[in-house]
């Protein structure tokens, strides 16, 4: 018998038995198999706690993915959404949820970590032209090697991160040529790799999705948007500006499905 992601494999008969077979017996050609262990494939999921992690995490699970996510409490502006990140990882069922603290502010340079303004009231043409000051440094650089870092711990070889190279406000590192060097060096960087234990993918399913898309993708696979946050401004109880470049575009994503936010309409 050989298993492989979320199935297990007769290699005598050449069929799969059901991914819910692990502790029950399985009838093949008048042969038993019982009490087979099945075992999945980790993931290392980045969780923001906004829209477009949250399909992300969905998608990791979707795929038969043992899934363990990672937030950050980088000193961010929109500190709700680690509490909105706590939420969704509980509700589609991550088997490990952690917050690495690590403070962005001592550089600043960011709306989102500095006393910057954050712009509201852009057009889509506006948020189409030139890098916005919601853009951090080095943001996604960070984040993916600390998810590096714990997939090598768990033995896991891949990474979800949901950038978007569509709506994604001109961020430079959301773009395909910038994870396709990050996970070159990946491959370099860790003993895992160097021993050959470990061929990091990084995976991301975004990348040439549309807001409605992503969204229209979520509610297929049942997630509860009604628990994210995306807001780059919002209250201290968490309530959206609706006027920031990503209350905007999630605003345009719901629309174009036909259907409303559940933030806004309070369900």
């Amino acid at each position: 018998m050989s298993k492989s992601q979320g199935e297990v494999y007769c290699v005598r008969f050449g069929k799969l038995a059901p991914a819910d077979a692990g502790i029950a017996s399985w009838q093949v050609g008048g042969y038993s198999v019982e009490h087979m262990e099945i075992e999945k494939k980790r993931a290392v999921v980045l969780l923001s706690g906004g829209l477009d992690s949250a399909t992300v995490l969905a998608i990791a699970r979707g795929q038969g993915y043992e899934v363990y996510a990672l937030s950050f409490s980088y000193g961010q502006r929109h500190i709700f959404e680690l509490e909105a990140a706590k939420r969704v990882a509980a509700s589609i069922g991550a088997a490990g949820h952690r917050t690495a603290v690590i403070d962005l502010r001592v550089f600043g340079g960011s709306a989102l970590t500095s006393e910057i303004d954050v712009p509201k009231g852009r057009t889509a043409d506006e948020m189409g032209h030139g890098i916005p000051v919601t853009y951090v440094p080095a943001r996604n650089t960070i984040f993916l090697s600390f998810a590096l870092a714990w997939a090598e711990v768990l033995g896991a070889s891949d990474i979800f991160i949901g950038v978007n190279a569509l709506d994604y406000s001109g961020y430079p590192d959301c773009r395909p040529e910038f994870i396709e060097a990050f996970e070159k060096m990946a491959n370099l960087a860790t003993k895992a790799g160097v021993e050959g234990r470990q061929r990091l993918k990084i995976h991301t399913p975004l990348i040439a999705m549309t807001k409605a898309q992503i969204i229209s993708k979520g509610i297929e696979l049942g997630v509860d948007y009604g628990l994210t946050s995306s807001c780059y401004d919002p209250s201290e109880t968490g309530v959206p500006c609706g006027e920031c470049d990503s209350c905007v575009l999630r605003r345009k994503g719901f629309r174009e499905n036909g259907i409303e936010d559940p933030i806004e309409t309070g369900t």
